[in-house]
Order: structure tokens, then C-alpha cells, then sequence
């Protein structure tokens, strides 16, 4: 009986489904990389998917957030690649600004297809912010200024040029009529980074996903001109205007997840696709992101593979249209 029950056993074990398997090897010290400084969407990203798997019990060991600053994605794009590629101890935050990036070909050689598009938790929206005292009270008095004197007007944003922060002011400048090239816009690598020059009036004007600057709303420091959103948003920021009903047809949706190393196994990729799925069903989930600020993508594997596609592809569109890449010959 005992030989006939090891035989069974073995049978079960072989017949078991991968991310079974996967489950008894989940990653011993796993890890969220934002790659940026700490406090901006990125930062935000990893702490919503770190307490979320924690209060869901799916993670043996705590997950930590580490810091991997550069190139708003870059650098840890391809540290990920190069010398990460099959350790699923690892996810990495990414947004629609780190796809805009590799739409432009920032990222080196590396393009879209290079990692494993893993999750996408929420999403954020852009937003135009000033400190609470400036004399703009809304996106009309910032368009009108920028028409009499776009040089007289600070822009700053967690981004190079190009990047997404930076697109959603050449969005403004184009509503105003005039080139975002004669803009005077500074450059920080992140959202912490730029709030902080908003709030010392080093510069006049950020934007900035909304999750990123809601705390700042609520302690009465900035005010936001408009979020960039088809209709208004809803709960505690119902009371924010949107650009569209101002007057100027202006939106920037801001997708917010993770992805994993090109050489991480499919076993190990189902591992944390079913976390994530697990987490993203619960109400526990809903609440925490709700808390934060985002709003419900609940999307993963194929699916967030086929939206990605998309998203640079229509990214490198609008790339091609603020002369940010060469026209293709």
C-alpha cells in the first residue's frame, strides 16, 4: 500500500498545473523597483501593490521598495533586461510616461516587446497644479497668460521633454496657440522633486498624475487647474474641473502597473498573474486604491500585452506630431 500511495503521489505531482508548482517557490525576497526617486506615481505604484499583496496574505515575505532613479524609467528598464532578466523576485512599476519614453526610443535599444507586461492596477489621470496663492485661478487665466507671454510662465514636471509630464504642457500650449518649444519648462526626475520646487515658487506650474499631488489638495497647498479627464472624477475629487469643460478638449489617462524580466518563466509569470488577479478582485483592494487616489484598471498577462502594443503605438503618433522623432522614411 505504501509503494501504491508514493506512486500516486508522484503522478499528482507531475500532473500538478505549473503555477501550482510556481506557488511552492513563490520568490523569497521579493522585491518592487520605482524607478525614480521616492515620493512621485512611480513610488505610489509599488507601496499600492506592497500593501495590497500584504493585507491579501498572498506573499510569504514582505515585499520592499527599492529605488532605481534614471532616465524617468530608463535605467531600470535596462538593468531589468540585462542583468535581472529571470529573477521573479522582481517587479517594476511602469506608467503611460514609460511607455511614451519608449515610444520615442528613450530607452535605448530596448523597445516595448522587451519585458513581460505583468499587471495594471489603476488609473491616474494628469493634472495641471499650482500653489495655492498663485494668481491662476483656473486653466483659462494659465492659457491666457501663456498667450500674452509663454516666457513669463514656469512649467515643471517630473520628465525630460518628451516625456509625459511634458506632453500634457505641450498639450496646454498648443490649446493657448503657441509652439510648447517656446515654453520655459524644468526638468526633474521625479514627482516628489517637483512639488517641492512648486511649493519653494521656483516655478509657477506642474503637472503631474493626480494620485501624486491629492495630499497636497487636501492640506490646502496647491490648487488644481483641471484634471485631464473626459468627465469629472468622482469622490473627493468631484470638485476638480476638467479641461473639456473649460473649453479646451485636453485628456491624459495614465495607466498604472508592473512588469517582469523577458526571461522569467512562463511558471513563475503565472505565480504573479494570479496574485495580482487574487488582489485586484478584493474589495480590501478597491478600498486601498480608492484611498490612494486611482481609479479601476484591473487588467493582466495577454490582455495588458495587447493594450501596451496599442498605447506606444498611438504614443509614437503623437511623437511624430510635436516633432519629437523623425518621420519615418
Amino acid at each position: 500500500m505504501k509503494k501504491q500511495y508514493l506512486t500516486y503521489a508522484a503522478l499528482a505531482l507531475l500532473l500538478a498545473p505549473l503555477h501550482q508548482l510556481a506557488a511552492q517557490e513563490q520568490p523569497r525576497r521579493p522585491e518592487c523597483i520605482a524607478p525614480a526617486k521616492p515620493g512621485g506615481g512611480f513610488d505610489l505604484t509599488c507601496k499600492l501593490a506592497q500593501n495590497g499583496l500584504k493585507n491579501a496574505g498572498l506573499l510569504k515575505a514582505p515585499m520592499r521598495v527599492t529605488y532605481m532613479p534614471g532616465g524617468v524609467g530608463a535605467v531600470a528598464y535596462n538593468a531589468v533586461i540585462t542583468q535581472r532578466s529571470a529573477d521573479y523576485n522582481n517587479i517594476v512599476a511602469f506608467s503611460s510616461g514609460s511607455l511614451l519614453n519608449i515610444a520615442q526610443g528613450k530607452f535605448g535599444r530596448y523597445d516595448e516587446k522587451q519585458v513581460r507586461w505583468l499587471a495594471a492596477i489603476g488609473t491616474d489621470y494628469g493634472s495641471i497644479s499650482v500653489r495655492a496663492d498663485s494668481p491662476y485661478q483656473n486653466l483659462g487665466d494659465l492659457i491666457n497668460a501663456l498667450k500674452n507671454d509663454p516666457k513669463k510662465v514656469v512649467f515643471g514636471a517630473g520628465g525630460s521633454i518628451g516625456g509625459q509630464d511634458w506632453m500634457q504642457t505641450a498639450l496646454i500650449a498648443r490649446a493657448a496657440g503657441i509652439d510648447p518649444k517656446e515654453m520655459r519648462y524644468v526638468a526633474f526626475e521625479g514627482g516628489g522633486e517637483t512639488l517641492t520646487a512648486m511649493l519653494g515658487n521656483h516655478i509657477h506650474v506642474t503637472s503631474s498624475g493626480i494620485a501624486e499631488i491629492a495630499p497636497q489638495l487636501e492640506a490646502k497647498k496647491i490648487r488644481i487647474l483641471a484634471v485631464l479627464a473626459d468627465e469629472r472624477l468622482t469622490g473627493k475629487l468631484a470638485q476638480i474641473p476638467t479641461a473639456k469643460e473649460q473649453g479646451f478638449d485636453i485628456s491624459w489617462p495614465v495607466i498604472r502597473g508592473f512588469y517582469v524580466g523577458p526571461k522569467v518563466s512562463d511558471a513563475q509569470y503565472s505565480w504573479w498573474q494570479q496574485q495580482f488577479e487574487t488582489m485586484l478582485a478584493s474589495d480590501d483592494f478597491a478600498k486601498l486604491r480608492a484611498q490612494r487616489d486611482l481609479f479601476p484598471l484591473n487588467i493582466t498577462g495577454k490582455d495588458l500585452d495587447s493594450l501596451i502594443l496599442k498605447q506606444v503605438a498611438q504614443y509614437r503618433i503623437l511623437a511624430h506630431e510635436f516633432g519629437l522623432i523623425a518621420d519615418e522614411k
